[in-house]
Order: structure tokens, then sequence, then C-alpha cells
């Protein structure tokens, strides 16, 4: 296996499907570049880790206090894009509660189990979730590659700022014809 990782973030069906809670439309324009990369990844040996939004039906939680109710377990709105194929034996599913799929998930020692040292992000709300995940992963010394994109929130503007950070100060940003030259390179 490569020592690089794709990161899928909270491509769940209540960002992504036009029925869903939190629907964007911008999630929906990404999902056939993610399939795309995902192949791509794939193919290249990368280790695939899906993050996935996921609060407890009927529990507490203080996310779900100051926002709209979303990605609520067994309701269908947390189960991932059915655009983006799973493969069950391989890839991770790691569910996850806040921004960042670092807090309060294992998501850290599945990296560090498979020797994982570099990982590739794409996803939703790239000023809450992909910002925290990128910014946690810097500081857990990871180096993260964000796809530009491959990335989206709810205003442009605000993912072209939030992008702009990460560049400048968290990670690399790239653009897929950009992966695969580090990919041919043997950089990723």
């Amino acid at each position: 296996m490569n020592k690089t990782a794709l990161i899928i973030v909270d491509m769940v069906k209540d960002f992504t499907d036009p029925e869903g809670l939190v629907f964007y439309p911008q999630n929906r324009e990404i999902l056939p570049k993610i399939k795309e990369v995902l192949s791509f990844c794939r193919e290249k040996n990368a280790l695939i880790i899906f993050l996935r939004h996921s609060y407890r039906a009927k529990k507490y939680d203080k996310n779900l206090v100051n926002m709209r109710k979303n990605c609520i377990e067994n309701s269908g709105g947390d189960e991932i894009d059915p655009m983006l194929f799973v493969d069950e034996v391989k890839d991770y599913v790691v569910k996850k509660r806040r921004y960042s799929g670092f807090v309060g998930t294992d998501l850290d020692m599945i990296l560090r189990e498979n020797g994982i040292r570099k990982i590739i992000i794409v996803g939703t709300k790239t000023n809450c979730c992909i910002r925290a995940t990128v910014t946690d992963a810097y500081n857990l010394d990871y180096i993260p590659y964000v796809i530009e994109e491959c990335v989206a929130t709810n205003s442009e503007e605000v993912n072209r700022v939030h992008l702009e950070d990460i560049r400048k100060y968290l990670g690399k940003v790239v653009s897929f014809q950009e992966l695969k030259e580090l990919f041919e390179r043997g950089e990723l």
C-alpha cells in the first residue's frame, strides 16, 4: 500500500442530495470530481477513508443546539452519497460529530497504523470540516494536500479565503492535475 491516504470529508446525503437537510448545490457539483479522484487514488493504492458526519439519534449534541438538525444516524441523511463507492473490505468509514475528523475518532490511529504521513483531503464545508481537519492534520505533523476543485461550501468567496489560508499556513492546495503529477514524480 502507498503511504498516502485520501480522506473524503462528509459527502453524505444531507449535504449532497437536493432533499438533504443542509444541501448546497456546490456539494452536488464536486461529487463527480471527487469520484474521479477516488478512482485515481484507488489505482495508486492509497488508503481510502470516508469521514461520515453522524449525530446520535435522540441524544444531546452541542452542535445540534446551535444549528439545523442534520446527519442524524439512521435517518438516511448521514449515509455516504451513493455516487461514491465504499469498498467495505479495504476502506475505512469514520463517524464524527465535530468539524475535525480527528476529534473524538480513531482517525489518527488509523493513519499511524498504516504508516501514513501525507493525506489528500476532499469534501465539504471548506470553512468548517475541511479547515478543522486540515488544521488538526497539520498540528499532528501530517502533510495535508487539499484538492481545490474537490472542496466546497455555500459561498465561493468563503471557499476561496479558506483555501488561501490553508495554502499559506497549513498545507498544500493543489489541482487534481497537480496531484497526478505529484504521484508521477513519486512525491505522494
